[in-house]
């Protein structure tokens, strides 16, 4: 069976995205790229400023509440309806919740080919990058860089404080069939 999902997962400023871009140019078959930035960009504003949407707190602390969750089990449901249908997709993720996050893709995933990506960074490489992107909530990049990871399990992990963008990805697309 032929992959048809992969899943990055890895903290905020990580370089999930960057490798993402590099996995589209390598890879021979075109991939459609989606991301928890995707579906927070689809929600309405006002479920940025709710306790039942998604905050961001001064410190970088990211919560969520029940209405986040219901459109994002839908959501990710889509994402699977469109491997299913064909389509070959790349997930930029942050499982926040660790393993529960995971297992909450790996249930709706079930029976696609996916595989599974830890994108690792060093919090404070992250923290810089961060800073320099200007659009993130600063301190984002240190709390997630290791609570993302807890309990969940790869295929491959890759570390882009030590390896660019392009050579993880490479490292990706040599494991996808």
């Amino acid at each position: 069976m032929t992959t048809q999902v992969i899943v990055l997962n890895g903290g905020s400023s990580s370089g999930k995205s960057g490798i993402v871009r590099c996995l589209q140019a390598v890879l021979p078959d075109p991939w459609l790229a989606l991301g928890t930035d995707t579906l927070v960009e689809a929600m309405p504003a006002s479920m940025q400023a709710s306790d039942g949407g998604i905050e961001f707190a001064p410190d970088g602390e990211v919560t969520v509440g029940p209405e986040f969750r219901t459109l994002e089990a839908a959501w990710i449901e889509g994402v699977a309806a469109m491997a299913r249908a064909g389509a070959r997709v790349i997930v930029d993720e942050v499982f926040l919740g660790g393993a529960g996050s995971q297992q909450r893709w790996q249930q709706a995933l079930d029976g696609l080919r996916v595989l599974w990506v830890g994108v690792r960074c060093d919090g404070a490489v992250a923290a810089g990058r961060e800073v320099a992107r200007g659009d993130r909530t600063i301190g984002m990049a240190a709390s997630q860089a290791d609570m993302v990871h807890q309990g969940v399990t790869y295929d491959l992990e890759v570390d882009t404080a030590q390896a660019e963008s392009m050579e993880c990805a490479r490292a990706v697309a040599v494991l996808v069939e």
